[in-house]
C-alpha cells in the first residue's frame, strides 16, 4: 500500500494539504486541541470520505447531537475520491466542544487539494498494466501469485550496436521497447500544485546496476526515449507537462539474478513539497519487479535447431559426420546450423562451449545462450547467434581460469519431476563434482552460485571427478517417451555391457570382436575382454561411481528403478580417471524420438553389432528411433563428437516459471 505522511491541525489559522485520491490521511485533532475540550465533530465537503477510528471496547460511538471524545484510542483519517480543479477546493473542519458541548470552544479548518499519484505496472502478469492500489511492494510465487517480471535486456535489436542492448544509455532499436515491461506515472492534479511540488523517482542504490528505466514521449523517434533510472541515474526528476495526466516508462533489467542478487527490484515515485528551502515527503508509492531467470531445457522438449562445427583435421574433414547429422536432423523435422572452421578455429566442442536456455516474462520470450568460460576456438561464437530476440549471458572466472567441469558438457537439466511431493516443473540442473570426495575438480563457484541463484531449477551436484573430462553427459542423458512418466534416465553399464558379452560367449560367439573392420585399431574379441583383470577391474570401479550416481538421482529426482535405462558401455582408467574404452553410446544427442548415438563397433554376430541390438531393444519398444553414427576417429583422437559437438535450442517449457513455488 502506497504511504502518505500525517496531517496536524491548527487553530490559528487554516492547514493545507495535498492529499492523494484513494490514499488515507491521518489527521491530527489533538495536538492543538483548545483548552478544556473534551469532544470534537468533524464534517467534509463533497468528494471528501472521513473515517472516525475507535476501538468499540474503550470508545462509545456518538448518537443523536452528541460527538467524539477527545481521546487516544480515537483517531481521524480523510481520503478523497477526486482529483481537484483547483487548489484548495476540498475542506474538512473540525469543531472542539467543552464538557456541557454547548456551543463549540474552536474550529480547525483543513483545505486539501486532490492529486491522483499512483506508479503502475502488470502486477497480475496479464500483459498489460493495471491500476493497482493493493500490495505492490511484495512479489508472490504461485499461480495465485502476483508481481511484474522484468527480462534482462541482454539480446542486440540494433545491427549498428557493438555489444548487448543493456550496454547502451541509449535506446538503439524501438523494437528493443518489446524487450522492456511497461511502467506509467499517474500524475494528475492542478497544474499549479506542480509549481511548487515535485515529482521524483528514483531506485536503492543496490538496485542501480540491475535495472533501467526509459521515458517514453511518444513518436517513432529514437530521441524519444531516453534513460532516466539505471548505473548513471540513481533519481530523475519527472518533467511533467502541463495537462499531462499519465507518462509512460519502459524498463530493463541489467543483470540476472545471482549469488548477490535475488532477482527483486524495486523503483519508487515520490510526490515532495518544494516550496520551502526543506523538502517534504508527501507521499510515496513503490513497485516491485522480479527479473526473470535465465531457464535451461532439457532432451524431453521438442528440438527447433541443431548446432555443429564444420572442421578440417589432420584426418580430414568431418563432412562424412555432417552429412549424417544433417540426415538425422531432417528426420526429427528441426533445423541444422554449421558453423564454419573459419569461425570455431577447428574446436569443433559446440556442447562444451554454450548451453541454450531462454527467458520469459507474460509479454515476451526469446532464447538467450550462457556462453561458458572455457574460452577456446569457439568462445567468439555467441556473437553468431546473438541479435534481435537472441541473448548472451555469460560468467568469466576471475584468476584461476575455468577448469574441465566448467565447460558445459557438465551441465545437463531432467525433465519435469515430482520428489516427496515437491513439484519441479521446470526440471532440475544436474552439474558433476568431485562430490563425495573431499578434494579435486570443482564447476567454478561463479557458474553454480549463478545456476543456483536462478531459483527455478534447483541443481544437484553429481559425482564426475572419476572421469578424464569429469562431464555427466558421459554417463548419464534422458530421452523422451510416449507413456505417462514421459521420459528415461539413461546411465551408462558396464555390468550391462560385461552380462551382454558373457551371454555372447555362452552362445557360442566368444571370437566375436570389438572394433572389427576398424583401421588403425586392434581388435579385441569377446573373450579377450572378459579374461582382461584390468578392463574387468576398472569395469568394477567405474560401475560403483555410476551406481552411486544412480541413488542420488533416484533419490533428488524422484524416480525408480522403471525410470532408469542402462546402456551396456565399458571404461577403462588411466591413472586414477576412467575413459571411454568403445565410443559411449549414452554420449547421444535426442532430437525428439530420432536418437543419434555414436557407432559402437561392437562384435559382429549374424550381421549385426550386439550392442547396436541391444540398445535396441531397450529403447524402441518405448518408441524411440535409433541411428547410429560413425564419429570414431574423432573419438577416439578427440573423446566423441555425436552428442559434444552438438548442441540443441529447443521448445521453451508451457509451463510459467512464475506459476511454481521453489
Amino acid at each position: 500500500m502506497a504511504s502518505q505522511k500525517a496531517v496536524r491541525l491548527s487553530l490559528k489559522k487554516p492547514t493545507y494539504a495535498v492529499c492523494v485520491v484513494g490514499v488515507k490521511t491521518y489527521v491530527d485533532v489533538r495536538s492543538d486541541a483548545p483548552k478544556g475540550a473534551k469532544t470534537f465533530g468533524v464534517s467534509g465537503s463533497s468528494g471528501v470520505e472521513i473515517f472516525v477510528v475507535h476501538n468499540p471496547a474503550r470508545v462509545t460511538e456518538p448518537t443523536g447531537k452528541s460527538h467524539w471524545p477527545l481521546d487516544a484510542n480515537v483517531d481521524v483519517t480523510v481520503s478523497v475520491d477526486t482529483v481537484s480543479k483547483d487548489l484548495n477546493d476540498l475542506k474538512v473542519k473540525v469543531s472542539y466542544f467543552g464538557q456541557g458541548e454547548d456551543g463549540a470552544l474552536g474550529h480547525s479548518e483543513l483545505y486539501l487539494t486532490g492529486v491522483d499519484i499512483s506508479l503502475d505496472v502488470d502486477i497480475g502478469r496479464q500483459n498489460k498494466v493495471q491500476r493497482s492500489r493493493g500490495d505492490k511492494k511484495t512479489w508472490r510465487w504461485g499461480p495465485e501469485g502476483y508481481g511484474a517480471i522484468l527480462l534482462v535486456n541482454c539480446d542486440r535489436d540494433s545491427p549498428r550496436s557493438s555489444g548487448l542492448d543493456l550496454a547502451s544509455i541509449r535506446l538503439t532499436s524501438l523494437d528493443d521497447l518489446k524487450d522492456m515491461s511497461p511502467m506509467v506515472l499517474t500524475c494528475d492534479g492542478p497544474d499549479k500544485l506542480f509549481d511548487n511540488h515535485k515529482l521524483v523517482m528514483k531506485m536503492p542504490f543496490s538496485d542501480s546496476r540491475r535495472v533501467g528505466v526509459f521515458c517514453a514521449r511518444g513518436g517513432n523517434s529514437l530521441s524519444n526515449y531516453k534513460q532516466v533510472l539505471g548505473p548513471q541515474h540513481l533519481f530523475y526528476e519527472v518533467e511533467r507537462q502541463p495537462g499531462e495526466r499519465k507518462i509512460s516508462f519502459y524498463v530493463e533489467g541489467l543483470a540476472f539474478p545471482d549469488a548477490d542478487f535475488s532477482g527483486l527490484v524495486s523503483l519508487s515515485v515520490n510526490l515532495v513539497d518544494n516550496a520551502t528551502l526543506l523538502q517534504v515527503l508527501i507521499f510515496t508509492d513503490t513497485v516491485v519487479f522480479r527479473v526473470a531467470p535465465w531457464i535451461m531445457t532439457p532432451n524431453t522438449q521438442p528440438p527447433l535447431e541443431l548446432y555443429v562445427c564444420s572442421v578440417i583435421d589432420p584426418h580430414g574433414s568431418n563432412e562424412k559426420f555432417l552429412r549424417k547429422l544433417s540426415d538425422l536432423v531432417l528426420k526429427a523435422n528441426c533445423k541444422m546450423i554449421t558453423c564454419p572452421w573459419i569461425e570455431n578455429h577447428n574446436d569443433r566442442w559446440m556442447q562444451d562451449e554454450i548451453e541454450f536456455g531462454y527467458v520469459e516474462a507474460p509479454h515476451k520470450s526469446f532464447p538467450v545462450v550462457f556462453d561458458s568460460p572455457r574460452d577456446r576456438g569457439l568462445k567468439d561464437f555467441y556473437k553468431r547467434v546473438l541479435g534481435p530476440d537472441f541473448g548472451y549471458v555469460t560468467k568469466e572466472i576471475p584468476l584461476a581460469g575455468a577448469s574441465g567441469l566448467d565447460s558445459f558438457g557438465n551441465l545437463d537439466v531432467s525433465p519435469p519431476v515430482t520428489v516427496g511431493g515437491k513439484e519441479y516443473p521446470l526440471g532440475r540442473i544436474l552439474i558433476g563434482s568431485s562430490f563425495p570426495k573431499s578434494g579435486g575438480r570443482r564447476m567454478a563457484k561463479v557458474v553454480f552460485d549463478f545456476l543456483k541463484a536462478q531459483q527455478v531449477q534447483a541443481p544437484v551436484e553429481l559425482y564426475s571427478d572419476w572421469l578424464a573430462v569429469g562431464h555427466v553427459d558421459e554417463f548419464l542423458s534422458f530421452v523422451p517417451t510416449s507413456d505417462q512418466k514421459g521420459f528415461r534416465l539413461l546411465l551408462a553399464s558396464p555390468n550391462v555391457c560385461l552380462k551382454l558379452f558373457r551371454e555372447k560367449k555362452e552362445e557360442g560367439h566368444g571370437e566375436a570382436a570389438q572394433f572389427d573392420g576398424v583401421e588403425h585399431q586392434v581388435k579385441r574379441s569377446i573373450n579377450e575382454m572378459l579374461a582382461d583383470r584390468r578392463l574387468q577391474r576398472d569395469s568394477l570401479h567405474v560401475q560403483s561411481c555410476i551406481d552411486w550416481n544412480r541413488e542420488v538421482l533416484k533419490r533428488e529426482l524422484g524416480l525408480t528403478e522403471r525410470d532408469i535405462v542402462d546402456i551396456p558401455q565399458l571404461f577403462y582408467r588411466q591413472g586414477p580417471y576412467a575413459e571411454a574404452f568403445f565410443p559411449n553410446m549414452v554420449n547421444m544427442v535426442v532430437l525428439g524420438k530420432h536418437l543419434g548415438i555414436p557407432k559402437p563397433f561392437g562384435p559382429i554376430i549374424h550381421g549385426r553389432c550386439c550392442l547396436e541390438e541391444k540398445v535396441r531393444a531397450l529403447l524402441e519398444p518405448l518408441g524411440l528411433h535409433c541411428t547410429f553414427i560413425d564419429d570414431f576417429l574423432s573419438y577416439h583422437k578427440l573423446l566423441g563428437e555425436v552428442h559434444c559437438g552438438t548442441n540443441v535450442r529447443r521448445q521453451p517449457f508451457s509451463f510459467k516459471w512464475w506459476h511454481m513455488v521453489p
